[in-house]
């Protein structure tokens, strides 16, 4: 029977190890949403299959069960924001990779601004910073729904909660309007030259 604690795989490798155009583009989703390895994104990948083979299970059916299935599936697309509210079922299959890794916990602080980069907003979230409402979060591959994401924060004890941490965006770009209105260069510390732009 086996360990009971042991989890089962949540993800399905490609059908073959060797295709150059879904490697170049594993390449630029890990690079751009900031994957640790290929298993977390063959399992964001692995989540997108099963939403669209429940689609196309479910479009030929019409029994009062699986209608329910249908509302209750467009009912969940809907509160993970990634779809429409206006969408009907077939336009779950119309949802990308790309859709879904953008309602990842690890993308949204990166675009929510409260970290430098995609990689910062992974350390932050493995560092325990991250909270929603009052639950604190260590997942960077946690798919935020629509709800959650307004109260996306820091949490209390962080050192990050607070507006006047160096690590902050906001006081990062206010530094660097000063020093640019200044003329100032940070990097070298001194005026730039005339003739440079």
């Amino acid at each position: 029977m086996g360990d009971p604690r042991s989890l089962r795989k949540k993800f399905n490798k490609p059908s073959h190890p060797w295709q150059k155009m879904r490697i170049d583009e594993e390449k630029v989703l890990m690079k751009e949403y900031g994957f640790k390895n290929k298993v977390e994104l063959w399992r964001v990948i692995s989540k997108l299959r099963v939403f669209k083979t429940q689609v196309k299970r479910l479009i030929g059916k019409h029994d009062e069960k699986a209608e329910q299935q249908k509302v209750e599936l467009i009912a969940r697309m809907k509160k993970m924001r990634l779809i429409s509210e206006t969408a009907v079922l077939e336009d779950i299959l119309a949802v990308t990779m790309k859709d879904l890794c953008e309602r990842r916990l690890q993308t949204l602080i990166f675009k929510k601004g409260l970290a430098r980069s995609i990689k910062q907003a992974r350390q932050f979230i493995t560092h325990q910073h991250i909270m929603i409402g009052e639950r604190k979060l260590t997942s960077p591959s946690y798919i935020v729904n629509g709800e959650e994401e307004a109260v996306l924060r820091f949490t209390e004890k962080s050192a990050m909660s607070s507006d006047e941490h160096p690590e902050r965006v906001p006081i990062q770009k206010k530094v660097k309007a000063e020093y640019k209105k200044a003329g100032l260069d940070k990097k070298r510390g001194g005026r730039r030259r005339p003739d440079r732009k």
